[in-house]
């Protein structure tokens, strides 16, 4: 299987992280292996622990820190530029499905990349139209239905599986950027 990668979009706090632990969730269990790219626009974030070895080491000059227990590797390497969308998806390998969250500027007109667009009001959704292509599903608390829109709108959160059959509709038609897994 090639890998499809599907851009989760929406504003603040809209429910993105939600819509895509749910997809993540219903695809799992179905057997997909899955990987979620997230952006994270706040200035200075690090995902590592000020005083912590692994901190240390890259306040000592480290471009690159592995740190690796018995469940889990993380790697944090050190960036001093912005990644292309090219760039971010060479670092993933093995994976049937990706979700990037948020990245809407990087997205937004990258037609082999379908979206998931989570909207908070009936104007957000409208002016998503206009924003992104092609958008294969609504989701978030604001119901799109009665705006005369060509994707569906999914409660994710009541109907993860609806949601996920979109994905694997979308999927077996061959549509979306696909990288060889």
């Amino acid at each position: 299987m090639r890998m499809t990668v599907i851009a989760v979009v929406g504003g603040k706090r809209s429910g993105k992280t939600t819509t895509v632990e749910a997809l993540v969730r219903e695809l799992a269990k179905k057997g997909y292996r899955i990987a979620a790219v997230k952006h994270i626009p706040e200035q200075d974030f690090t995902m590592d622990t000020k005083g912590k070895d692994t901190w240390r080491y890259a306040q000592a000059g480290a471009q690159t820190v592995i740190g690796i227990s018995a469940d889990e590797v993380a790697t944090i390497e050190k960036a001093d530029k912005t990644f292309s969308l090219e760039e971010i998806l060479e670092r993933i390998q093995g994976h049937d499905i990706v979700f990037l969250e948020g990245f809407k500027m990087l997205v937004s007109r990258v037609v082999s990349i379908p979206k998931i667009v989570v909207v908070k009001s009936r104007d957000e959704a409208l002016e998503a139209t206009r924003a992104y292509e092609p958008i294969i599903a609504f989701a978030g608390p604001c119901s799109t239905k009665g705006l005369g829109l060509e994707a569906p709108y999914v409660d994710a959160l009541k109907n993860p599986a609806k949601l996920a059959e979109i994905i694997e509709v979308f999927i077996a038609k061959g549509r979306g950027k696909s990288r060889q897994a």
